[in-house]
């Protein structure tokens, strides 16, 4: 039997009570009840999860993680997320407030509340500090010709050195650790004389599978976010969020088509990114503005054979 909800102008906690509270996420014209079944939306989303979810259990059983272990991050996630983004405005946040959201025990979610979140920051300002320092290295004119044409460098020199580029734009990092994850990650190459020549406008770590699981967490993190915005922030102007597909494409055409997108989506992404380096406060500290956002676009190419042999 579905439970029926009184409508109320307010959210309501699990006996029926109106709460004078931050408005939580709806679904259609249902009021928002943590922990009941909401009958509308429960079969799509269902469905939505388990499609998200497919791709997400490869890599995990790839890398031998139990469901267990997604279980107890599921967990995590869930007290992180009501912790941060689902509180009473103008009141502290409590632990029993949370059991309520998610349906853990108070046990649980204080003993969730108290585990340590530093190791995806620390995988994460690495990756951005490489990606800055390329960046850095295509758009400032100290390093190149301002146009988008990176000088080779020597790692030490009195006026532009990758020395002093790495300490620009990626803060303390030692400049020989920096050129080191570099090579390894074949974005750059150091030639017979020992400058250093960047070969890759674009960072995707090669030293480990660490750190590309880094970028998985927070690209697709970044995709469900604007998802979600579009869904349910009803915004005047969504962000973009597009896809071009087609399901009958011959082999080689698809291979061409790989070529195609990669050379016209690098081209569209150098634009974005002249202009938004031209706007970012870390490389043009003369750029004017109030507030700090990170934006960005982000965009993959996907490919799915569909005759294969059964």
């Amino acid at each position: 039997m579905v439970p029926q909800v009184a409508r109320f102008n307010h959210p309501l906690n699990p006996i029926g009570l109106p709460l004078q509270m931050r408005e939580l996420p709806r679904q259609g014209d249902w009021d928002y009840i943590p922990n009941m079944p909401q009958s509308r939306s429960q079969r799509p989303l269902s469905a939505a999860t388990l499609q998200l979810l497919r791709p997400l259990v490869k890599i995990l059983l790839r890398n031998n993680v139990p469901h267990q272990t997604l279980t107890e991050w599921a967990k995590q996630a869930y007290v992180d997320v009501a912790n941060s983004e689902f509180g009473i405005a103008g009141k502290k946040q409590t632990v029993s407030r949370i059991a309520i959201l998610t349906g853990l025990t108070r046990k649980e979610v204080q003993r969730l509340l108290s585990q340590p979140d530093n190791a995806q920051r620390a995988d994460g300002e690495e990756y951005h500090r490489a990606s800055r320092v390329i960046t850095g290295w295509v758009r400032d004119p100290d390093f190149g010709d301002g146009k988008g044409h990176p000088h080779p460098l020597r790692m030490e020199a009195k006026e532009a050195s990758f020395a002093e580029l790495v300490k620009r734009y990626s803060g303390d990092m030692p400049a020989r650790a920096m050129l080191d994850e570099l090579l390894r990650a074949g974005a750059v190459k150091q030639l017979k004389d020992g400058r250093i020549c960047l070969l890759s406008r674009g960072y995707v770590p090669q030293k480990g599978s660490a750190e590309k699981l880094n970028i998985l967490g927070s690209d697709t993190a970044d995709l469900i976010t604007t998802i979600d915005h579009n869904l349910y922030e009803k915004p005047a102007k969504p962000r973009i969020q597009r896809k071009v597909m087609y399901d009958n494409v011959p082999i080689e055409a698809a291979k061409e088509f790989q070529i195609l997108a990669a050379a016209q989506s690098q081209e569209l992404l150098e634009a974005l990114d002249r202009w938004l380096s031209h706007r970012d406060r870390d490389v043009n500290p003369a750029s004017k503005g109030t507030g700090r956002v990170r934006v960005g676009l982000g965009l993959y190419h996907f490919e799915e054979r569909l005759d294969k042999e059964s």
